[in-house]
């Protein structure tokens, strides 16, 4: 797909002689047979290599966002003439100069690299740092540079001898880290002890290369980043960045096609002009600036929480979903009471659920449905597109603070962010999206009557948004008794009643309602669609359901009986008389808040995290499928409610905080 044609994998002269390109990987035998091949059958080559910002992991563990494609040889043999050495040389045009001082500057704060999957660590030096790149014995591009190990022995020494009072760090290639290959420099540990370090543990790049006073190299693409970094370095090779003018080359002399050029070139060059890119999500070519900003994210996500989390009560099911939630921390799991192991930073929880006293010196993360959960219940067993994870408590629970109420609270929205909430926000209208996504199975259109319309929002009654979101002070905590009050402050209206998707759909059993609450109803609309009945009704009634934050994106009025998260901040009617807010919110800072920054989204077509815009398509998209394959049938029903009984006999809260 980066390649943009259909590839066969082929093997000898006679399969190969219907390809138009016959393709191979650098100077490894399979690029030297596709080069040789198609010399022979009178077809054009590609060597192909990986691309310079490659991946989250490791070359091992992780797939490549990026290739390098190179027509005329491979960037790291100096030997021949490679495309990238005459895009290189290209002069630039003012909006690619433009464009790659912008990439250098985004390249530095966004803090990516070749490989993006270890930790920023803190590091501060108390002498100066000199770093000196160790690459894997018998790499290419070592080889294709023109160099030896006795090229890798004379740069450590040169730089031993060039900076006698600075820490002299010899950085190893993360392959070398994994144990996966060796290294050149590692055998000299002991003839240069007290002078140099080797350091052995994984670090990202950029938290060494902040702090270099120069780079040492043969070829490691570590001498191109430093140069990103602004930082001086010395080469022992002939590397794609070497012989421009930019570096000081202690190796072999440039080959005359080099000349001088300008950072911005050699940038543009290697980032924009020579390889090539594959979105993450949608698997299309896309430019670098998109991979990058991908790579940020996943960063930023990746170290929200310790690198060890104990994950306590959660059942088989849920374990490979909190491990993509949790990807960047090792997830160990255990049941509550048992020992948690010493090396653990944190324990998740689910919902509201108390934490073991041998965990309570532990930072607790409370894990619940997001708010753009699926297209389909979870009572289901539809994965989660949207998970919460609450350091602070959970967004249910009105008794104590939580992230999300610190959030809206307490954060600034500037103008960007607000901006981006509106697009969502109208996004998630015109997309029909809600926390579940169901196939509608019944038409519903207004009743003909000058009657106002109020809907009223059911939920199961066990649920801990209820008993932990009701107001203390109304009696309001049953659906019965929210129509009654519903119906006494508005006699004249025409009250529709939709009861929660769990109990609709028969995963949750519930008691029914008393007749005469029952002759309240004007009209029950449970497998009605809930965007068709909010683009029609008057108002929504609710006690915590999430159906009045939806209302609420669509202008619908919305009267809250209880106490959930989005009520108290001036945008819904509130009965209950204990819910302070130190400040009031406009709908965009309140979506922004909910939608954009409290929630995790993990794709269901990467398996890594995204945003809550891509999880609009993939919900839309699901939803689709989901109408033309059909609902699903009673045997998920019957487990689901037996899965449910079984939780509520031994006291477990299966389904805390699902508001519906």
């Amino acid at each position: 797909m980066l390649l943009g044609r259909p590839a066969v994998y082929v093997r000898g002269e006679r399969a190969a002689r219907h390809c138009q390109v016959l393709v191979g990987w650098g100077n490894k035998p399979s690029g030297v047979r596709a080069r040789a091949l198609a010399a022979r059958l009178g077809v054009p080559a590609l060597s192909l290599e990986d691309g310079f910002l490659r991946s989250v992991g490791g070359s091992a563990d992780a797939s490549a966002f990026s290739l390098c494609v190179d027509d005329l040889g491979i960037y790291y043999d100096a030997s021949r003439e490679s495309r990238l050495e005459r895009q290189i040389a290209r002069p630039l045009a003012p909006d690619e100069v433009r464009r790659a001082q912008a990439l250098i500057t985004g390249w530095r704060q966004a803090r990516v690299s070749k490989y993006n999957g270890i930790r920023d660590t803190t590091v501060e030096p108390e002498r100066q740092w000199v770093i000196v790149a160790d690459q894997t014995a018998g790499d290419q591009s070592v080889i294709g540079a023109g160099a030896s190990a006795g090229s890798c022995r004379q740069m450590l020494e040169a730089a031993i001898d060039a900076h006698p009072d600075a820490d002299i760090l010899v950085k190893a290639h993360p392959d070398v880290v994994a144990g996966r290959k060796r290294g050149y420099l590692e055998d000299l540990r002991g003839r240069y002890a007290g002078r140099i370090q080797l350091l052995s543990t994984p670090l990202h790049a950029p938290d060494v290369l902040e702090h270099a006073a120069a780079v040492y190299t043969v070829s490691s693409q570590l001498g191109f980043e430093a140069l990103i970094w602004g930082v001086p370095v010395h080469t022992f090779g002939m590397p794609f960045y070497a012989g421009w003018g930019l570096t000081a080359d202690h190796g072999a002399a440039a080959p005359p096609r080099r000349r001088s050029v300008t950072l911005a070139q050699l940038v543009h060059a290697a980032l924009v002009d020579y390889a090539v890119y594959v979105d993450p999500e949608t698997g299309l070519p896309c430019n670098v600036e998109r991979v990058m900003e991908h790579i940020r994210l996943q960063r930023a996500m990746r170290a929200r929480f310790a690198p060890h989390v104990h994950a306590l009560g959660f059942s088989r099911r849920k374990r490979p979903i909190l491990r993509r939630y949790f990807n960047g921390s090792e997830v160990t799991f255990g049941k509550p009471g048992r020992p948690v192991p010493a090396s653990a930073g944190a324990v998740a929880i689910w919902g509201n659920r108390a934490v073991p006293p041998n965990a309570g010196h532990l930072q607790a993360i409370r894990v619940e449905d997001g708010f753009l959960r699926s297209a389909g219940l979870g009572a289901a067993l539809v994965p989660p597109l949207s998970w919460v994870q609450d350091p602070r408590g959970i967004y249910y629970d009105a008794t104590r603070p939580c992230a999300l109420t610190d959030l809206l609270a307490s954060s600034e929205f500037p103008p960007a962010l607000l901006e981006r909430a509106s697009a969502l926000r109208r996004e998630v209208v015109a997309r029909a999206i809600s926390k579940y996504n169901l196939v509608s199975r019944a038409d519903w259109k207004r009743p003909q009557t000058r009657k106002v319309v109020i809907l009223v929002v059911g939920q199961v009654e066990s649920d801990a948004s209820l008993v932990y979101g009701s107001a203390p002070e109304r009696p309001v905590r049953t659906n019965a008794a929210l129509i009654e009050a519903v119906a006494d402050a508005h006699p004249l209206a025409w009250i529709l009643y939709r009861a929660h998707p769990d109990v609709a759909n028969g995963y949750r059993s519930a008691r029914g309602l008393p007749d005469h609450v029952e002759r309240l109803v004007d009209e029950t609309v449970d497998h009605a669609s809930l965007d068709t009945l909010l683009s029609q009704v008057d108002a929504v009634h609710v006690m915590t359901s999430l159906t009045g934050f939806e209302a609420l994106l669509r202008g619908v009025p919305v009267t809250t009986h209880g106490m959930p998260f989005y009520a108290g901040w001036g945008l819904t009617t509130d009965l209950a008389q204990g819910l302070r807010r130190p400040r009031q919110l406009t709908l965009d800072e309140l979506v922004a808040g909910t939608l954009i920054l409290y929630p995790t989204y993990v794709s269901g077509v990467s398996g890594q995290f995204t945003t809550p815009e891509q999880i609009l398509r993939e919900l839309e998209s699901a939803r689709a499928s989901a109408a033309q394959g059909g609902q699903r049938g009673w045997a998920p029903r019957f487990l689901n409610r037996l899965f449910h009984s079984l939780s509520a006999m031994s006291g477990k809260d299966a389904s805390a905080g699902d508001a519906g």
